[in-house]
């Protein structure tokens, strides 16, 4: 499966949701920026749901800022592959000083992105969205973030994942909800005929029509 672009994959996971949620008032979509955002809205508006983000930052490994050991929420709720940090022997210093860099780049995020308002998602059915996953680490410290604000139900839903990264998501979410979960999976933009990065501006475009910015 491959989409022209995060629009369609917005289109078509709005269309997987409404047949498993439906249309509901109760539902609440949360897009992890930055691409995440833009299908979390497409979501939104295609299930009558309300819209939100969260930001969580990837702790990068050590000499590979690409390769996620971890991820971590603005409150310190984290994720760490324990089994990527033993095997490339990560010190527990670097994990702190990168932990700290990160927290304060999502600070910085939350400010240019949303205005500060506290979440309303309690007892709520909350729909996490990203463009794709790979690790999932990202997607993991979210969920984390997410259960600690009591969700009624928690789905985590991507428009690509790898299936053994579909497996470790069902242990964070109730739902997982992914249209496509290639085994043989290199990157996410691979499952995309158009995948440019989406700018700062792109996000606030979509928070500033929301009237959350």
């Amino acid at each position: 499966m491959k989409f022209r672009d995060r629009g369609d994959a917005g289109v078509a996971l709005a269309e997987k949701l409404a047949l498993v949620i439906g249309q509901n008032a109760e539902v609440t979509a949360i897009g992890i920026p930055r691409g995440g955002v833009i299908l979390a809205e497409i979501v939104a508006r295609r299930l009558g749901a309300s819209f939100d983000i969260v930001i969580p930052r990837k702790l990068g490994a050590p000499g590979n800022e690409e390769l996620a050991i971890g991820a971590v929420m603005e409150d310190g709720t984290e994720y760490i592959n324990r089994y990527l940090v033993t095997a490339l022997r990560v010190p527990p210093a670097y994990i702190d000083e990168e932990r700290a860099r990160e927290v304060a780049e999502v600070k910085r995020r939350m400010q240019a992105y949303r205005k500060p308002a506290p979440y309303s998602i309690r007892g709520r059915t909350v729909i996490l969205v990203d463009d794709g996953v790979a690790t999932g680490a990202t997607v993991i410290a979210a969920a984390r973030w997410t259960k600690k604000q009591e969700p009624a139900t928690l789905v985590i839903a991507v428009p690509v994942a790898p299936a053994q990264t579909i497996e470790a998501l069902k242990h964070e979410a109730d739902m997982v909800v992914a249209l496509a979960a290639p085994r043989d999976f290199g990157a996410v933009g691979e499952f995309y005929e158009e995948f440019t990065p989406v700018t700062d501006e792109q996000v606030m475009s979509i928070m500033r029509a929301r009237d959350m910015l």
